[in-house]
């Protein structure tokens, strides 16, 4: 038997036998199981008064909820990454660097052409797949799901490190004094798209909670 199931068959008994959740706590400690462990094994179970424990709902990863997390998450890192180089390409249009020149290469045009196709094609997708999960949360059962919470851990995770980098270069600027103002459109364009993307996906650990 897994250690998870020793300890859901040990609390379960323990509420029937009639022992509080707090009393349980303190064995399960005592025992050495860790704060984690024994939090979610008495979250398992709710006292409705009928003298037996109800198991409360777990969500659970079904193969189409990886698909369309997996597939939304794609697409808005797609979304953004072009969405970046499209504007870091407008930016130096728009702010010349005096040392590189004002006219635009076959290299940027093609860069920026190929950010457009991609937002055209992309975009709409995840527009769809958003609005697709969104009208899923409606549903509490599949507002558990834990593929959503992975995904949006996974996308905070990775937003941060994106704000994180963009601060190390902005000081890193400042110190060398490549300070232009090429430059703080660009990291003031990277800093707000990850933010959003932060805020986009902090949803979705609030609504898997």
């Amino acid at each position: 038997m897994k250690p998870a199931e020793q300890l859901a068959q040990f609390v379960q008994q323990g509420l029937q036998a009639g022992h509080p959740p707090d009393t349980l706590r303190a064995a399960l400690l005592d025992a050495g199981w860790s704060d984690a462990e024994v939090d979610g094994a008495l979250a398992g179970w709710a006292d409705a008064g009928l003298g037996v424990p109800v198991p409360r709902p777990r969500g659970s990863v079904s193969a189409r909820d990886a698909a369309v997390y997996g597939l939304l998450f794609v697409a808005l890192l797609s979304v953004t990454w072009n969405l970046v180089s499209l504007g870091f390409r407008l930016i130096d249009t728009w702010l010349p660097d005096p040392l590189r020149g004002t006219g635009q290469d076959a290299w940027t045009s093609s860069s920026m052409r190929w950010s457009m196709a991609a937002l055209i094609v992309v975009g709409p997708l995840f527009v769809a797949l958003h609005l697709h999960a969104e009208r899923a949360t409606t549903n509490k059962g599949l507002r558990r799901s834990p593929m959503r919470r992975r995904v949006g851990a996974l996308g905070l995770f990775l937003a941060a490190l994106v704000l994180l980098g963009d601060a190390v270069g902005v000081v890193y600027a400042l110190l060398s004094g490549d300070m232009t103002a090429q430059f703080i459109a660009k990291a003031a364009l990277v800093a707000a798209v990850a933010l959003l993307v932060m805020l986009y996906f902090r949803r979705f650990l609030d609504d898997g909670g």
